[in-house]
């Protein structure tokens, strides 16, 4: 299992953690933000790949910020699947 921080950009929450076990995603937590949604979140993509979380959550935005924390999470997840292979 690989574990990744990722610091976030414009949005309410700072930090997103999360394991990786090959591309599939687990245990993320948001650190900040939202309470009840950055909640509902990991809870709704337990177990899904990289790929589905960025085909779903790319793009979203929040309010008239240019990301969300939606958004911020496609970027988390792509960056520590990146950091794990050059771990390898």
């Amino acid at each position: 299992m690989f574990h990744y921080d990722y610091k976030t950009e414009n949005t309410c929450s700072q930090l997103i953690s999360l394991d990786l076990d090959g591309d599939v995603v687990h245990n993320v937590k948001f650190t900040g933000g939202c309470n009840g949604n950055l909640k509902a979140i990991p809870l709704l993509i337990e177990g899904w790949t990289v790929e589905q979380i960025a085909e779903k959550l790319s793009g979203v935005i929040c309010g008239r910020r240019p990301t969300s924390c939606a958004d911020q999470l496609a970027r988390a997840v792509r960056a520590a699947y990146e950091a794990q292979k050059l771990a390898l």
